[in-house]
């Protein structure tokens, strides 16, 4: 076969995936899988691998930590309670891990998996080459206390994200995520979401004490700026509100305040990035939470380039728009909320203008992540911006063509 048949066949292959991973009757996670490839024009299975593997490891984690809510629950109700917290907000973590994974078996032997501990390949059939039957080399050693440090971390860091969302939960009033095998009356989900957040939080606290001071200082430098956002609902919702009423003061408000908003310090941004609409205000939303996360890693003793970070940041915020705020426009219009998706329905002309402008801030979104994650050689991080890119649902917006 000639260079030219075999760059054709491939360019046909690529073409025939990137149409597969649109189609609807491709489940989510595969048509993630398959516009991953189509987009980096190579199929990485053990990316795919990796994949079940962090999230096998994460369900632990979510599970133990979870154990502990529902002693404290049965503690509080005078009976076993199975407990459940629906979020998207631990991805960021997962992926992380994932990233970390890669390091220890990068680090390790050739053949040796230092996250299940096994060996393959030639070093299999070679066990001297260990130096002795059943001993490790220093270096294997070594990548096995990455992998354990690394999954320690992210326990602690599972536990902080669950405990600032269940946080946020609780001071919207919004019980809906907090999922128990039981009916409930309003105020006993109150007690509930009181007892899990509660319990959480000590599990946060108590991990404190044995992570370096920097991983606390990065945490609370994430939480000062989120919280400092939040400051900023009310003047945000009588701004919607009367740009709603048409008050053209307001919309030129809307833009300036909050589609495009300036950084007044530092940032984690490149100058081109920040023409980006509503960087700033989602960055204070949610992204600086990352930021902070990833930091609190680092402060720990892991290197993370700067690519990952940005790739994941730029992830969560486009995942925040096109999931969240999307499945969510008509329950915030009626609550009054400012997201970017109900500021592009009272800034734009008519309502398919602004579902055009929604499609095309989340695109700018993952276009960047994707840009960060390639940078980064870290193709799991690809897979989960197709993976959200897929989950979202615009159709319900105004304005859908559909």
């Amino acid at each position: 076969m000639t260079a030219q048949h075999a760059a054709h066949r491939e360019g046909a292959l690529a073409r025939t995936v990137a149409w597969l991973s649109t189609r609807d009757a491709v489940p989510t996670a595969l048509g993630a899988v398959l516009g991953q490839y189509a987009a980096a024009g190579d199929l990485d299975l053990g990316a795919v691998r990796l994949k079940s593997t962090v999230e096998a490891t994460t369900d632990r984690i979510t599970e133990t930590l979870f154990a502990d809510v529902e002693a404290a629950l049965e503690a509080e109700f005078g009976e076993p309670m199975a407990f459940e917290y629906e979020t998207k907000l631990t991805m960021p973590a997962e992926l992380t891990l994932g990233h970390l994974y890669r390091q220890a078996r990068e680090q390790a032997s050739p053949g040796f998996d230092p996250v299940t501990r096994e060996d393959g390949g030639i070093r299999a059939r070679l066990p001297l080459a260990t130096g002795r039957t059943g001993e490790r080399t220093e270096r294997d050693r070594e990548a096995i206390e990455h992998v354990e440090h690394a999954e320690s971390m992210t326990k602690f860091i599972v536990a902080a994200l669950l405990d600032g969302d269940m946080r946020d939960a609780r001071n919207d009033d919004e019980y809906g995520d907090f999922v128990v095998d039981r009916d409930l009356s309003d105020d006993e989900r109150r007690r509930v979401a009181r007892v899990a957040q509660e319990c959480l939080r000590g599990i946060v606290e108590e991990q404190f004490d044995a992570v370096p001071d920097g991983v606390r200082e990065a945490y609370d430098r994430a939480v000062e700026i989120s919280e400092a956002h939040q400051d900023q609902d009310e003047r945000f919702r009588d701004l919607l509100a009367a740009a709603l009423d048409g008050d053209d003061d307001a919309r030129e408000a809307i833009r300036r305040e909050y589609k495009f908003r300036d950084f007044a310090g530092e940032h984690p941004f490149a100058e081109d990035e920040l023409a980006v609409p509503y960087l700033k205000t989602q960055y204070d939303r949610v992204g600086v939470i990352y930021d902070g996360m990833i930091d609190a890693y680092r402060a720990a003793g892991f290197e993370i380039g700067e690519a990952f970070e940005r790739a994941i940041v730029l992830a969560i915020v486009g995942a925040q728009v096109w999931l969240d705020d999307v499945d969510d426009y008509r329950a915030d219009v009626a609550d009054g909320q400012l997201t970017p998706v109900t500021a592009e329905y009272v800034l734009a002309d008519d309502d398919r203008a602004a579902y055009r402008a929604v499609r095309t801030i989340a695109d700018q979104y993952f276009d960047l992540a994707r840009r960060y994650a390639a940078r980064a050689d870290s193709p799991l991080t690809g897979i989960a911006i197709e993976y959200i890119l897929r989950s979202g649902d615009p159709s319900i917006l105004p304005g859908h063509p559909g």
